[in-house]
């Protein structure tokens, strides 16, 4: 999915950093490729952003977030400067198509948008309009179905002015939660039987909002948002300690907090964040016909609080681990394993971008 900005042109060695640009700030990636499905981390960092940049997935203050890209590129130390950019999955409209198979490239985009009327609610001329072929369609062999995504142009231009200000140059739009997709689909395939029949839930559990995905061989069976995230904890630490923001989620990561934390702000917090997800389960299994989950992965910033994994798999009785995107892939000479290990289940989105490198 490449919102008008078109592919890679072709040139699939040009190196591509996966930027990931959310609420709390702006996450890099650049992979490399060593060898057939074999990857590598080249390089990975994060910049933090002010409080009102970026709300609900949209930029605010354009030249507050460019100037973060231009610390987190700079800081990375890459010299890559083609760049792949996720869109909020609320600010995009997909749609699975059925069309007649054989049409010419012209005569299909003609039909894309002649069925796009049908579904998007604004002009034609608002919208970056793009489509995929997925493939024959299941009940009509000769028929081929193809995915539709439309968003508004001027949040698809707020994020190429975003890149172009830093100085690189924006080559693929992505939705995030296929970013987030495509890198889970390489862990599963690293569970036994390639995860072959598995139902994964995967909770993205964010600063202020966890993205909810339950997954089926690749295949999204139910997707939602839910408006809680680690910025909850965070606010506690700086009411009840008087430090600041940005002291506060580092103490949140570390435990680095006086006695009497534990008991009277981190329990309840996983808690309420076990009771969120357990919510979000049984929702997922009265809104469609499935009974059971195999395996719960957590990733986000918030994922790595201590006790989180533990309180989870014991409320829902399912498998749970923290997933790191980057599990299996061999590390670049500047990473540091004990510190990717921290850090690494926040750069899911990020590491999926990066990954339309290798498509």
């Amino acid at each position: 999915m490449a919102l008008e900005l078109g592919s890679l042109f072709g040139n699939k060695n040009a190196p591509l950093i996966g930027l990931d640009i959310s609420t709390s700030g702006v996450k890099l990636v650049e992979l490399s490729e060593v060898g057939k499905n074999e990857l590598r981390l080249e390089r990975y960092a994060a910049e933090p952003l002010p409080k009102g940049a970026v709300v609900d997935g949209n930029i605010e203050n354009i030249e507050q977030v460019s100037e973060a890209v231009r610390r987190v590129w700079k800081k990375s130390g890459t010299r890559a400067k083609l760049v792949a950019l996720g869109m909020p999955p609320a600010s995009v409209i997909t749609k699975k198509i059925i069309l007649p198979g054989g049409l010419s490239e012209e005569e299909l985009e003609f039909q894309v948008e002649s069925e796009a009327n049908q579904y998007i609610p604004f002009a034609l001329d608002e919208v970056s309009l793009d489509f995929d072929v997925i493939g024959p369609a299941q009940n009509s062999p000769e028929d081929i179905e193809v995915l539709l995504a439309a968003t508004r142009k001027e949040k698809v231009e707020d994020r190429v002015a975003v890149a172009e200000a830093a100085g690189l140059k924006p080559t693929v739009m992505d939705i995030e939660s296929y970013a987030a997709r495509t890198a889970i689909d390489r862990i599963t395939s690293q569970l036994p039987q390639a995860g072959q029949g598995q139902i994964v839930a995967l909770f993205q559990i964010g600063s202020q909002v966890t993205h909810i995905s339950v997954l089926l061989d690749g295949q999204p069976l139910y997707e939602r948002e839910q408006p809680f995230g680690g910025n909850q904890l965070t606010q506690d630490i700086v009411r009840a300690y008087g430090v600041s923001q940005d002291e506060a989620e580092a103490k949140k990561k570390s435990g680095d907090l006086p006695d009497g934390y534990e008991r009277e702000l981190l329990e309840p917090f996983l808690e309420s964040a076990a009771l969120e997800i357990t919510r979000a389960i049984q929702f997922f299994f009265t809104s469609t016909p499935y009974t059971r989950i195999d395996q719960i992965f957590l990733a986000g910033g918030c994922a790595i609080i201590p006790g989180l994994v533990e309180i989870i798999a014991s409320r829902t009785q399912i498998s749970t681990s923290i997933v790191s995107p980057f599990k299996g892939m061999q590390l670049g000479s500047t990473i540091r394993e004990k510190q990717l290990r921290m850090d690494a289940p926040a750069y899911l989105i990020a590491c999926g971008l990066a990954m339309r490198r290798f498509d």
